[in-house]
C-alpha cells in the first residue's frame, strides 16, 4: 500500500511571474518558512514537486519533543514548542497537537545514565522532566512486562498528526497571500552577476530575490549544480499504524525494540525503536569519513543493503539542462517499500511485552526517507557561494517537531531580521572548516 493519506491541497492554477522569495519543498519546514514570510508581508511561492508534505513530513512518528534532544537544537526546539502551543489558534486548523508527554525507557544502567544527562539538560532550560526508577515505571505501566532500569518522562512533550500539520500550515500561508504550487518542480536557479534572480520550474520561470532550499532528501542533488556540497545521506524508516485500540497509553513511548504514539483516531503509530535500512549509494563512499563517528555509534541499528537505489542515485544526481525534465519530476514522491520485517518485529515485540497490543490490527504500513547529516543536526544557513540562496535541510529525523521554528529562523535569515536563535550551530561550513563532528550524548 502506498504512503499515508495526506490532507490533499490543490495547487494554484497559475504560477506568478515574480515574488520576493521562492521556497523549494512543501514539507513542514518549507511550509512554515512560507507562512512566516507571508505573515511578514513578503510575496512567496512555495514550489513542491509532488504534493504538500507527502514525503517524510507526513511519514514520521509525529513526536514533538524537547527530551533527548541535541543541546545545539534546544534553543530552536524551545521556540518550536511555543509555536506548536499556539499554532491551532494561529492558523485556524487542526494539527493534532496534544501535550501528552513522552517516555524514554532505559534498557540498561548506561541508558538510564544517559537519561539523567538529558534530564539535567532539560532542567537547565527550565523544562520539567523526571527520572523514573524501575519500580516507578512499573507502577505507572503495570502491564508493560520488560526488564527495564527506569525511564525519562517529560510531561510537556507532545505529539501531532504529520498528515494534517504540514498541509494545515501551507493552507494558512496561502490565506496570507502565498502561492502554493504543487506538481511544480524547480529545476534550477536563474542567476544574474552570480546572485539569485529567479528559478526555472517545470511550468516556467519565476523571478525572485531569494530562494529557500528546503528539499529534504533532494537538497544535495539540487545544490551540487551550484558547487554547494551538502553532506547528506538517506535512511529508510518503516512505520505501521493500527486501527483504533482501547487501553493503550496516552503518552508516546520509546523502547529499544518499539516506539509508539497514539493517534487522533485512537490507533497507534508503531515502529522499531532503533533499526532502519540504509541503501549503499555513490554518496556513501564520498562522505564515508564524515559519517564515521555516527557509524561507530549506530552500526548495530543500521541494516545496510545494496539495491537498485545505487543506480537510481547516479541518475538522479545527473545534471540535466533546465529546459528538460529533471529527476525531481521523475520521482514526484519518495515512497519506499517498508520493511515488513522491521515493522512486524516492532509490533510483535510490543504485543509480547504489553498485552493490550495483542489485540492491535494493522491498518497500514509505509516507508519514509530520512535525510541525515554527519552530526545529525540540520543545516539552516545562507549559501555563501550563491548570494540569495538559503538552505534548510538535513533535519535527521528531528524535523517535524522543530519544523515551525526552523521556518521562523529561515525567515529571519532571508529578511535580515535578528535571528530568533543563534544559527551558528547550523552553518553549512562546519563540514568543511575543520570543525570536529560531534554527536549528541545518545550517539557519543
Amino acid at each position: 500500500m502506498p504512503g499515508p493519506y495526506v490532507l490533499p491541497i490543490v495547487g494554484d492554477e497559475k504560477i506568478p511571474q515574480r515574488v520576493d522569495v521562492v521556497v523549494i519543498g512543501g514539507g513542514i519546514v518549507g511550509a512554515s518558512t512560507a507562512l512566516e514570510l507571508a505573515e511578514r508581508g513578503h510575496s512567496v511561492a512555495l514550489c513542491e514537486k509532488g504534493g504538500i508534505s507527502c514525503e517524510q513530513s507526513s511519514r514520521n512518528w509525529g513526536w514533538v519533543r524537547l527530551s533527548r534532544r541535541d543541546i545545539r537544537e534546544m534553543p530552536l526546539m524551545m521556540e518550536a514548542k511555543k509555536i506548536w502551543n499556539g499554532l491551532v489558534e494561529r492558523i485556524g486548523r487542526e494539527t493534532g497537537y496534544r501535550e501528552t508527554g513522552i517516555v524514554f525507557t532505559a534498557p540498561s544502567e548506561g541508558d538510564q545514565a544517559q537519561n539523567a544527562v538529558y534530564r539535567d539538560q532539560l532542567q537547565s532550560f527550565q523544562v520539567s522532566s523526571n527520572l523514573l526508577s524501575a519500580r516507578e515505571l512499573k507502577d505507572k505501566y503495570p502491564e508493560l512486562d520488560l526488564p527495564l532500569h527506569g525511564a525519562l518522562s517529560t510531561p510537556s512533550d507532545g505529539r501531532a498528526e504529520p498528515q494534517l500539520a504540514g498541509p494545515a500550515i501551507a493552507l494558512a500561508a496561502r490565506e496570507r497571500g502565498a502561492n502554493i504550487l504543487v506538481e511544480c518542480a524547480v529545476r534550477g536557479l536563474e542567476l544574474a552577476a552570480g546572485r539569485v534572480s529567479g528559478v526555472v520550474t517545470e511550468h516556467g520561470p519565476i523571478a525572485c530575490d531569494s530562494v529557500v532550499l528546503a528539499g529534504g532528501a533532494w537538497s544535495n542533488f539540487f545544490a551540487r549544480r551550484y558547487g554547494i556540497d551538502i553532506p547528506q545521506l538517506n535512511v529508510t524508516a518503516s512505520v505501521l499504524r493500527t486501527n483504533p485500540l482501547e487501553g493503550g497509553p496516552e503518552e508516546a513511548m520509546w523502547c529499544k525494540d518499539f516506539a509508539l504514539r497514539k493517534r487522533l483516531d485512537g490507533g497507534y503509530t508503531i515502529a522499531s525503536g532503533h533499526e532502519n535500512v540504509v541503501d549503499i549509494v555513490p554518496r556513501s563512499f564520498k562522505y564515508m569519513f564524515k559519517y564515521l563517528p555516527a557509524l561507530r555509534s549506530d552500526w548495530k541499528s543500521l541494516n545496510f543493503r545494496i539495491s537498485g537505489q545505487f543506480f537510481k542515485d547516479m541518475l538522479d544526481a545527473k545534471q540535466r539542462p533546465l529546459d528538460e525534465a529533471s529527476a525531481f519530476e521523475y520521482t514526484r514522491v519518495l515512497d519506499p517499500v517498508p520493511s515488513k520485517k522491521l515493522s512486524d518485529g516492532a509490533l510483535n515485540a510490543l504485543a509480547k511485552h504489553w498485552p493490550v497490543f495483542r489485540h492491535a490490527t494493522i491498518a497500514q504500513r509505509w516507508g519514509g526517507v530520512i535525510d541525515v547529516t554527519p552530526d545529525a543536526i540540520p543545516v539552516i544557513d545562507a549559501a555563501a557561494k550563491v548570494p540569495g540562496l538559503f538552505i534548510a535541510t538535513g533535519f535527521s529525523g528531528h524535523g517535524f517537531g522543530i519544523g515551525p521554528a526552523a521556518g521562523r529562523l529561515m525567515a529571519d535569515l532571508v529578511t535580515g531580521k535578528p535571528p530568533v536563535v543563534d544559527p551558528k550551530a547550523f552553518r553549512l561550513s562546519r563540514f568543511s572548516d575543520g570543525t570536529r563532528i560531534v554527536l549528541s550524548p545518545e550517539h557519543a
